[in-house]
């Protein structure tokens, strides 16, 4: 067996002891924390384990410590704990590759799928408990949004009048969603969300969402140019949330990605049908 390659799942065991560490310290909750350090011990006590058998001291992958970090403090405790466990798999197949000369290495691998048993069921981050209220927020801009920016862009040609319009409607549809998750969170009456700032997530999320689409318009002079970025730019807000759902909550990314963009895209190819229609019936010229 190459020494090389358990010399750096040595440096890995040393550099997540650490990781780990990091992460019970960014938490306020206190059982997350304990567990958090008790894996921690655990990791450390995997590296002496592969230090018996390499000989050689390791020293700890900074940089991964500062990454993992920081995707916590970004994205939350669930995310960052998600995506470290993404590796596993690789992790897995290294333990039975080394089992037959290392046994050992069979009891290491245990650890390692307790510790995700243990990580699923500590996961409490306040970012995914209101993921509903930005969910809310994301998806209605996007698709009220993507179908009004494109009916709008047929219908008047004008990329000054369409991305005026669809700030005006999006700053007051914001303040409306705002005040829909407000009253819906109230009405869920679930102790560990706050309608306030439930509807803050809801409005903030949707306003983001509405001015990120509607930036092509101001910064572009042809109003189809600007509707094909804009709905590049849909794509991408659709690919970039589903990607940071489906690591958090462990669900499939494929499936959440393609019904939110056929979702999005169908409304915006209806809204420019009807746009075409309008400005054919009305004879619209600006």
């Amino acid at each position: 067996m190459d020494i090389e390659k358990i010399y750096q799942q040595q440096k890995l065991e040393l550099t997540d002891h650490f990781i780990y560490l990091e992460l019970a310290g960014l938490t306020e909750d206190k059982e997350n924390a304990k567990i958090l350090r008790e894996i921690a011990a655990q990791e450390l006590e995997h590296y002496y384990f592969w230090k018996n058998v390499t000989g050689k001291e390791a020293i700890p992958d900074q940089r991964r410590i500062k990454k993992y970090r920081h995707l916590a403090k970004t994205f939350g405790l669930s995310f960052a704990l998600r995506f470290m466990e993404q590796r596993e798999v690789v992790a897995s197949e290294f333990y039975d590759s080394i089992s037959e000369s290392y046994p050992e290495a069979l009891r290491v691998k245990q650890d390692e799928e307790k510790h995700e048993e243990r990580l699923i069921g500590i996961l409490n981050d306040y970012r995914l408990t209101y993921a509903g209220a930005i969910v809310l927020g994301l998806n209605d801009a996007l698709v009220e949004f993507t179908g009004t920016l494109a009916g709008l862009t047929f219908a008047f040609a004008n990329n000054l009048i369409v991305g005026s319009t669809g700030l005006v409607m999006g700053v007051a549809a914001s303040l409306s969603m705002a005040a829909s998750g407000y009253l819906a969170s109230k009405e869920d009456n679930q102790e560990e969300t706050n309608p306030v700032t439930s509807a803050i997530y809801t409005g903030s999320a949707y306003i983001i969402t509405v001015v990120f689409l509607v930036l092509p318009y101001f910064l572009l002079s042809n109003p189809f140019l600007a509707l094909g970025i804009m709905l590049v730019i849909t794509i991408g807000i659709i690919a970039s949330y589903t990607y940071y759902i489906s690591v958090a909550k462990a669900i499939s990314f494929k499936k959440r990605f393609v019904e939110m963009a056929l979702i999005s895209l169908g409304v915006a190819v209806i809204s420019f049908g009807i746009g075409m229609l309008i400005k054919h019936v009305f004879g619209i010229e600006v």
